[in-house]
């Protein structure tokens, strides 16, 4: 196998960089929404936004989850570079691996939150065809 060098860990940060950035745009889009309707079940209680509340709270949570994931990910392949600056290789590949999991992790559960901002999404559609 090739020795990991100080480029092929670098090549992380810009991609895990980016996924952060549109996880924090994610979440403050989100936490704007949640304000939203939670402001409006407050005016009118409805089964409808009821279910919109807890699909949100579980996106939510996902997205906490996502950023957590990708915030280790980005621990996880400094420290692989770290591993490659003491010449410590089986460190530094193995956080490398480590780096790239947690990345992969990071992506499934924004996978997950995106199939379940669908299915909200379908919701105020279904409500809207009701209505006409």
């Amino acid at each position: 196998m090739t020795p990991l060098t100080y480029s092929t860990p670098g090549l992380l940060f810009p991609a895990i960089s980016l996924l952060m950035l549109a996880y924090t745009n994610r979440f403050l889009g989100l936490a704007s929404l949640a304000r939203h309707l939670i402001a409006r079940y407050r005016e009118e209680p409805h089964p409808r936004l009821r279910l919109q509340v807890e699909n949100l709270r579980l996106r939510l949570a996902l997205l906490r989850h996502t950023q957590a994931l990708g915030v280790m990910s980005l621990l996880a392949c400094t420290a692989s570079l770290f591993g490659v600056l003491i010449d410590h290789q089986p460190l530094a590949v193995g956080l490398f691996a480590l780096a790239l999991l947690l990345m992969l992790a990071s992506l499934a559960l924004s996978l997950r939150e995106i199939q379940l901002s669908v299915r909200a999404l379908n919701v105020e559609l279904d409500d809207l065809v009701e209505r006409s």
